[in-house]
């Protein structure tokens, strides 16, 4: 009996790609193809790129290096790169250039044309190269295959209108455009009613959404609440907000709605107002202050983790130093720390004042310091506290110890087994900077 073809997908960067690569995964299993175990079983590969930062860019030319031997062995694997990676002209063209043995080259806003582009390799056109330069509809409705039985993503709006100095995202994914709510609230009540414990709702920039609905839509403070009154939903997540579209109507809806957990991701990308400025973020250090008192007012043990980004061009010891400081002062949970960059095609690629590689790792070195010790200060605050875990199931070292997370999405260790999906209290008993070891709590 012929065997099915299998597939394997490969994910790079954010949230956003997690999902499209579930949107991937789904229209692969249509077609008849199962997923891989492995690279050897494998008769199509795809790689979900990113290019919001050089690291990515690099992992991604290693993997498919490591391609070119398994295609030369097998001819007949077919190798495809979709994602941001993909749509930027320069990337694409190094794609094309130096890796002949990739087939099919697509960008995210060619997601939905997946199928009749593999179909065309398929039969044998030779390289398929198809990418979008337009903002893109929503295309609605397609297939998914998500990749957990407990957690969602649920998008709800595409693409980012704010052209910060440094990201690329906008070129990439092009102008926001939101969801109809009908079709977002259909999808979150399908997943529900599929045993779905926990919802994140998903956009370059949450805050924005319905922007550009019209007289008819709702801002997302109004998603929130009619996503929270979905029945059957344990826990409602989003991410990423932006600082200056933080609204109060926003802030009310998580200290109103109950499933929304008590944690924010609010990107701070540097303390120094000069270079919050030249980055374009539309805020000041005072304005993220005034965010946080607000959050931790009406929210009452919220956690706030961010994204902090080092060593951007013209920045100073004095501005970093103000970057360290506004780290300590918001106590922040957790940070992605970084440094920067250059994004070909972003504003700042082409400022003055670029720094050496060696400076920028120095300040990263140092803020990472900073980031693991507040970080460690406030999960010592939790040490002897009862927290609700969402149980996950066994880690992968070790089956003995299982996994969860706090509705403010800190890692709990803890001994099983337990029920996976299950909502359990567990003591902490041994906070770590990055995780916290507890015992389930006796009622």
């Amino acid at each position: 009996m012929k065997r099915s073809p299998k597939y394997l997908i490969y994910t790079f960067g954010c949230q956003m790609n997690e999902r499209d690569s579930e949107t991937l995964a789904g229209f692969c299993e249509k077609m008849g193809y199962e997923k891989a175990e492995g690279l050897h079983e494998a008769d199509l590969i795809i790689l979900n790129t990113c290019c919001v930062r050089a690291n990515a860019e690099n992992r991604i030319y290693g993997h498919l290096g490591n391609l070119k031997p398994l295609k030369e062995e097998r001819p007949e694997v077919i190798i495809a790169v979709g994602g941001c990676m993909a749509q930027e002209p320069a990337e694409r063209e190094r794609i094309k250039a130096v890796h002949p043995h990739v087939d099919l080259i697509f960008g995210p806003q060619n997601l939905h044309r997946f199928p009749v582009l593999l179909e065309r390799v398929l039969r044998g056109e030779g390289r398929v190269v198809e990418i979008d330069p337009g903002p893109g509809e929503i295309h609605e409705d397609l297939p998914v295959k998500r990749a957990s039985n407990l957690k969602a993503w649920v998008t709800v709006m595409q693409g980012c209108n704010n052209f910060c100095a440094y990201c690329i995202v906008p070129y990439v994914r092009g102008r926001e455009r939101s969801r109809r709510p009908e079709k977002i609230l259909a999808e979150v009540e399908e997943v529900v009613a599929q045993g779905i414990k926990e919802v994140t709702l998903l956009g370059q920039n949450v805050n924005s959404y319905g922007r550009d609905l019209g007289p008819e839509g709702i801002d997302f403070a109004e998603l929130l609440r009619r996503v929270d009154a979905v029945p059957g939903l344990l826990r409602l997540r989003f991410t990423t907000s932006h600082p200056k579209d933080l609204s109060d109507r926003l802030i009310a809806a998580m200290a109103e709605c109950p499933t929304v957990c008590e944690h924010i991701h609010l990107p701070l990308q540097a303390g120094s107002d000069r270079v919050l400025a030249r980055m374009n973020r539309q805020y000041t250090r005072a304005r993220y202050l005034e965010l946080v008192t607000r959050l931790r007012e009406a929210v009452p043990g919220i956690a706030i983790t961010t994204d902090i980004i080092v060593g951007f061009p013209g920045e100073t010891e004095e501005d970093f130093q103000e970057t360290l400081s506004m780290v300590r002062e918001v106590g922040f949970d957790g940070a992605f720390t970084f440094a920067y960059s250059p994004r070909l095609g972003t504003k700042a690629a082409n400022m003055d004042g670029q720094l050496p590689e060696e400076v920028k790792l120095e300040r990263l070195y140092r803020l990472i310091e900073v980031v693991n010790e507040v970080s460690r200060a406030k999960n010592e605050e939790l040490r002897d506290r009862v927290v609700e875990v969402l149980v996950e199931g066994p880690s992968e070292r070790n089956p003995a110890v299982w996994c969860g997370r706090t509705r403010t999405n800190k890692l709990v260790l803890f001994p099983g087994p337990a029920k996976v999906g299950a909502l359990l209290p567990v003591r902490i008993t041994d906070p770590q900077t990055w995780t916290l070891h507890g015992v389930p709590a006796v009622s």
